[in-house]
C-alpha cells in the first residue's frame, strides 16, 4: 500500500507539471510569441480553459500528501514555506488575469490582465523550480545549485510552453505566434540543456543535494537526451514529446532520488483515500484527454476567457 501511495503522488505530481508546463510556459512567452493585441488574445484563448482541468492535478496532488504523507507535508511546509507562499501568489495573479481579463472591454484592462498572466507564470515556474531545487537538498539552501536548478526548471517549463504554442495557437488563419514559438523551441532547449549542465556541475559544491546515484544519473541522462533531440533541426518537430518528457524529469528526480521525510501510511486511512481516488482518478484521466480533444485550437470568436 506505501508503494501504491507514493506511485500515485508522484504521478499526480508529473502529472501536473507536464500538464502545467504547457499553459504556465506560454503564458511566461506571451510577450515574445504574441506581440500584437490580436495574438495575445490568441495566446489566452489557447491557455484557457486549458489550465482549470490542470490545476485539478495539483489539487489531488496536495489531498494525497496531505491524507497519506502527513510527515512529507509537514518537511515540505516547514522547509520551503517563503517559496510555497510565492507560488500561491503566483497562481493567484495568473489566474486573476486569465478570468477577469474578458470582463471589460477594454485594451488598458486587458493589458493589464496580459501582464498579470505574464508576471504570474514567471512566479509560478520560479516557485516551481526553487520548490524541486528545496526537496533535493533537504531544505532550501543559499547555493549555487539552488539557483542553478531553478534556472533548469524554469528553462523547461518555457520549453514546453513553446512547443504547446506551437501546437495551439494556430486557429482559423495561421498566426506568426505559431511560428515563433516553433522556432524557439530550438533555442529553449538549448538553453535548458546549458542550465541543466550548470546544475549537475554544481552539486559537487557546497550545498549540493545528496540524491540516490543510480535513479539520478538515468533521469539526468534521459533529461539530456530529450534536450539534445529537441535542439536539433528536426527538434521543433519533436518538442510536442520531449518538452514533455523533459518537464517531467524533476518530479521523477525528487520521487526517487531525494532524501525525503517518510513514515508508513496508516492502513486505515491509505483504505479511506483510496476508496474515494479509486473512480475519481480515471474520471480525471477521461477529462483532461476530453478537454485537450475540443481545445486544440483556440476560439476564433471571443470567449468567456478572451
Amino acid at each position: 500500500m506505501d508503494l501504491l501511495s507514493s506511485a500515485l503522488l508522484a504521478l499526480l505530481l508529473v502529472g501536473y507539471l507536464v500538464l502545467a508546463g504547457a499553459d504556465v510556459g506560454l503564458g511566461m512567452l506571451m510577450p515574445h510569441v504574441a506581440r500584437g493585441p490580436a495574438e495575445r488574445r490568441r495566446v489566452v484563448a489557447a491557455i484557457a480553459p486549458y489550465f482549470l482541468a490542470t490545476e485539478v492535478w495539483l489539487v489531488a496532488a496536495a489531498g494525497v500528501l496531505a491524507g497519506l504523507f502527513p510527515v512529507l507535508e509537514h518537511h515540505a511546509v516547514a522547509e520551503l514555506w517563503p517559496v510555497l507562499a510565492a507560488l500561491l501568489a503566483g497562481w493567484l495573479v495568473r489566474d486573476a488575469g486569465l478570468w477577469l481579463r474578458a470582463r471589460v472591454d477594454g485594451a488598458r484592462w486587458r493589458l493589464v490582465c496580459d501582464g498579470a498572466v505574464v508576471a504570474g507564470s514567471w512566479t509560478l515556474a520560479a516557485s516551481w523550480g526553487l520548490t524541486v531545487a528545496g526537496l533535493l537538498t533537504d531544505g532550501l539552501v543559499a547555493s549555487p545549485f539552488t539557483v542553478l536548478c531553478a534556472a533548469a526548471v524554469m528553462a523547461l517549463f518555457a520549453l514546453r510552453g513553446s512547443a504547446f504554442g506551437a501546437e495551439r495557437t494556430v486557429g482559423a488563419e495561421e498566426a506568426a505566434c505559431a511560428d515563433v514559438a516553433a522556432r524557439g523551441t530550438r533555442t529553449l532547449s538549448r538553453a535548458a540543456l546549458g542550465a541543466v549542465a550548470l546544475a549537475v556541475a554544481s552539486a559537487a559544491l557546497p550545498g549540493g543535494p545528496v540524491l540516490a546515484p543510480v535513479p539520478a544519473l538515468v533521469l539526468v541522462a534521459a533529461l539530456a537526451g530529450v534536450l539534445a533531440a529537441t535542439s536539433g533541426l528536426t527538434g521543433p518537430m519533436l518538442s510536442r514529446h520531449t518538452s514533455a518528457a523533459a518537464i517531467a524529469v524533476p518530479g521523477l528526480l525528487v520521487a526517487l532520488a531525494a532524501p525525503l521525510p517518510s513514515a508508513p501510511v496508516p492502513s486505515t486511512t491509505a483504505v479511506f483515500v483510496w476508496v474515494f481516488l479509486i473512480p475519481v482518478i480515471p474520471v480525471m484521466f477521461a477529462g483532461q484527454v476530453w478537454l485537450y480533444r475540443i481545445t486544440r485550437r483556440p476560439a476564433a470568436s471571443p470567449t468567456f476567457f478572451a
